[in-house]
């Protein structure tokens, strides 16, 4: 990809930048980002200033072991992760939950994965659960001999399955 400014070099840094709702991206090949005021001083990744990883880190003296953590599925590490912003698994999430927790909670509404559920089947699954709870209670209450309990729920049961029919073949 060419620089957008002299049309030239080939384009090492890139840029998005969002005004007014509209998205800008620009692409600049090194002189030019230094020509126009874009550099990075602290030569760190996005992943790293996201993470407010990096500040303070320094590399290990000469003989001396790192013990960097490392993913048990797909083997990647936190240098990893900083040098793409991307992590390698779904594990990664629990590997690395302590540095991404701060990252997540900034970008999303929490930190924990909620799901999207389609309008109208999230009653359908609210009623599923109901259902299963009761079936639940029935056998608690026959293995507890309290028949007029597991008569009632039986009768619940049998009602809200009816419901259930009913809805879909409307």
């Amino acid at each position: 990809m060419k620089c957008d400014v002299c049309k030239e070099a080939e384009a090492t840094v890139h840029l998005t930048q969002i005004i007014n709702g509209q998205m800008h991206k620009i692409d600049l090949c090194e002189g030019c980002a230094k020509a126009k005021g874009v550099s990075d001083p602290t030569g760190f990744s996005l992943a790293d200033l996201l993470l407010g990883i990096g500040h303070g880190d320094t590399p290990p003296a000469e003989g001396q072991a790192t013990t960097e953590v490392r993913c048990p599925s797909c083997g990647m590490t936190q240098s990893d992760f900083k040098k793409s912003g991307r992590l390698g698994c779904s594990r990664c999430y629990d590997t690395f939950a302590e540095p991404l927790a701060p990252l997540l909670k900034s970008m999303h509404k929490g930190e924990q994965h909620v799901g999207k559920c389609p309008p109208g089947r999230a009653e359908n699954l609210v009623s599923a659960e109901r259902l299963k709870a009761l079936r639940r209670d029935l056998d608690q209450a026959v293995k507890a001999e309290n028949f007029e309990a597991a008569a009632e729920l039986r009768d619940r049961i049998r009602k809200m399955e009816q419901e259930g029919r009913s809805t879909k073949e409307a």
